[in-house]
């Protein structure tokens, strides 16, 4: 690796600050345990440009989930003052962490996505959005602010009587959201990795304890079981692996990125949303697939490093 000192910024004011910093800080133990000299940076909107030249790095891996991390802000200013940053680049990074930007393009390029609708939060004032919504769905529904990670903001309604509770909630995290026809099946994700040659690692299945991936189920130990690989038909296998392949070449994804999926019952799978900074914890997918693929997790952080563009 060409780099000498690493900061590893994490944190911040965003809804998955906390999940971050564990992130973080197992990020910086990895790279500690393969010599690399690292430096923990909280992100504080004020200081981070002056806090990351004090820190005498000449790498920044970004490890900030969410608001100013995935949403391609740090890496904006970490260009603007010359500095190598892990993920993606700016405009993939504002796209993916955008629900409705990224479900756009992939509606464009046709990949296969649930069927959706959009509206932004002035749209209550003037239209009937559960009205528009029974016309087009039956339920349940799947509604999600569009601009939260962690399944933060995001509401499974299953009859019209709750349909306005939950969309205030995903409203109260976001001035846009998305309603989602809800796909029964399997839930999937593939890691991605690479730059202009992109491979996918193995498919990982999720199974949540109580049947819902919500943020509880996904941060605490032993809610939730990752089958790696999943268990699929081979061809399948590589039909989601190739998805989840042209997903990120198509909203310009690099380093290493996460595709969410489910598979419905007749085996079709659909991508719901991408992830460019993917969760690096003990309970995180990425790691668990990487292992899996024979990348221990130094070198898989190593990887991220070394696959700036």
């Amino acid at each position: 690796m060409k780099y000498n000192k690493i900061a590893v910024v994490m944190g911040g004011p965003s809804s998955e600050a906390k999940i971050s910093r564990l992130t973080g800080m197992a990020v910086m133990e990895a790279l500690k345990s393969k010599g690399h000299e690292v430096i923990p940076v909280e992100l504080c909107r004020n200081t981070v440009v002056d806090d990351i030249k004090k820190s005498g790095c000449d790498v920044v891996f970004n490890a900030v989930h969410g608001r100013y991390g995935e949403d391609g802000i740090l890496r904006a200013v970490m260009e603007m003052i010359d500095m190598p940053c892990t993920g993606s680049n700016v405009l993939a990074s504002a796209l993916t962490m955008n629900k409705a930007a990224s479900k756009r393009i992939f509606l464009s390029a046709g990949i296969s996505t649930p069927r959706t609708l959009f509206f932004k939060d002035t749209d209550a004032e003037n239209i009937d959005i559960k009205a528009q919504v029974m016309e087009e769905f039956d339920f349940p529904v799947v509604v999600k602010a569009v601009d939260q990670g962690s399944s933060i903001g995001v509401v499974t309604v299953n009859n019209e009587e709750i349909f306005i509770k939950g969309m205030e909630e995903a409203f109260r995290y976001s001035k846009e959201i998305i309603i989602e026809e809800f796909i029964k099946g399997r839930e999937l994700t593939v890691a991605v990795y690479g730059g202009k040659e992109k491979k996918a690692m193995p498919i990982i299945e999720i199974v949540a304890a109580d049947g819902v991936y919500d943020y509880h189920n996904k941060y605490t130990k032993g809610c939730s079981k990752h089958i790696i690989p999943a268990p699929l038909p081979a061809e399948l296998t590589e039909k989601i692996k190739q998805i989840s392949v042209e997903a990120c070449e198509i909203t310009g994804c690099s380093g290493v990125a996460r595709v969410d999926l489910i598979l419905s019952e007749d085996n079709v799978p659909y991508v719901l949303e991408i992830n460019t900074v993917p969760g690096m914890t003990e309970t995180s997918l990425v790691p668990d697939a990487a292992g899996h693929a024979g990348i221990k997790f130094p070198e898989l952080c190593e990887m991220m490093i070394d696959m700036i563009d």
